[in-house]
């Protein structure tokens, strides 16, 4: 009987206490295997968002307003890898947060703030595609190198506004019992019903919404553009470079368009479960819970290998890296574009 009842004490997150979380009971194999793939995702996330950064401030031919976004970015997708996923790894694995809970708040508010960056990113870059594609004769004047680093500001200071404003006031858990649907010992951002659907809202559904619009906009004046040019394959090779512009501009958006598809598919079914799960009592399974945790940390581990499957430019500079070419001389003036 004791030695039942000591067991039963070593399974709870907090000994001792009636309301405590039930520790997670894996198999050493299992256990291997899960910290094995969350440290894999760790290192792609780490490794890839820094060639990402590495690229846009060592070369040159890279320095343009839409890359100071992609720059932004892929820093957001780095501090998800370098400052999330390592505590969230150990909270799947084991089932309990050992960390306190005021760095579960820092935890928590760090998410919320970096998951409303990435989509005010997002919208920057679309809004950025937009101007380059539909007002071409005034893009150069209207986004350029101070306005796009104002745009990252903007975006880092709603976001941090926003995420830790809701977490520190507490206004997303107003009305909730915490003994009546949470156990003690874990650490996830949980939304009131009313909550869960402005933050839904706000977050998510809306930005993407606006952002669909704009790459359908996006996308039907560069096919006209394309077909515009495929009309004149006559013209002076004057045009012909202008056509490898337009295409190429095209060829770029397509490929941000992809970073939106793939992150609304990491993130939807998280920011589903926010409306859904106060609504049904929050009767989520745990696990479950995890698992969309960790499809949506995966996005921040997409974006450099979308750049790097689908941006030219990209791969060349990747390649460069990997390959140590960008510690030769004069390598921060290397051609890197591609025609």
């Amino acid at each position: 009987m004791t030695a039942n009842f000591s067991q039963e004490l070593l399974m709870q997150c907090l000994p001792g206490s009636n309301a405590s979380c039930v520790m997670q009971q894996f198999s050493v194999w299992t256990s291997f295997a899960l910290y094995l793939l969350f440290i894999s995702i760790m290192l792609a996330t780490i490794l890839g968002n820094s060639f990402v950064i590495v690229s846009v401030c060592h070369f040159k031919q890279l320095h343009s307003p839409t890359n100071v976004l992609i720059l932004s970015l892929a820093l957001v997708d780095l501090l998800v890898g370098v400052t999330v996923m390592l505590f969230s790894a150990t909270r799947t694995i084991h089932g309990c947060w050992f960390y306190g809970d005021t760095f579960c708040d820092i935890h928590t508010s760090s998410e919320l703030f970096l998951t409303t960056l990435s989509i005010f990113h997002l919208i920057c870059i679309a809004v950025d595609r937009h101007e380059a594609i539909c007002n071409p004769l005034h893009y150069s004047g209207r986004i350029t190198m101070s306005v796009a680093v104002m745009m990252v500001c903007v975006s880092w200071a709603l976001a941090a506004v926003y995420a830790y404003g809701v977490i520190y006031s507490k206004a997303n858990m107003a009305g909730l019992e915490i003994s009546n649907y949470f156990c003690l010992g874990a650490c996830f951002v949980y939304f009131n019903p009313l909550w869960g659907m402005l933050s839904s809202a706000f977050c998510f559904f809306f930005p993407c919404t606006v952002m669909v619009c704009i790459y359908t906009k996006i996308f039907i004046v560069a096919e006209q553009h394309v077909r515009k040019i495929g009309d004149k394959n006559k013209c002076s090779n004057d045009r012909g470079r202008g056509g490898l512009i337009k295409h190429s501009e095209s060829k770029a958006a397509k490929t941000l368009s992809i970073v939106l598809g793939v992150f609304i598919f990491c993130w939807m079914p998280f920011f589903m479960q926010y409306i859904i799960d106060p609504l049904t009592g929050f009767h989520i399974d745990p696990f479950f819970y995890e698992a969309l945790y960790w499809l949506s940390y995966l996005n921040s581990a997409c974006n450099p290998i979308i750049y790097a499957l689908f941006y030219p430019s990209f791969k060349l500079c990747f390649h460069c890296i990997i390959t140590l070419k960008i510690f030769s001389p004069n390598s921060s003036t290397m051609n890197v574009s591609v025609k």
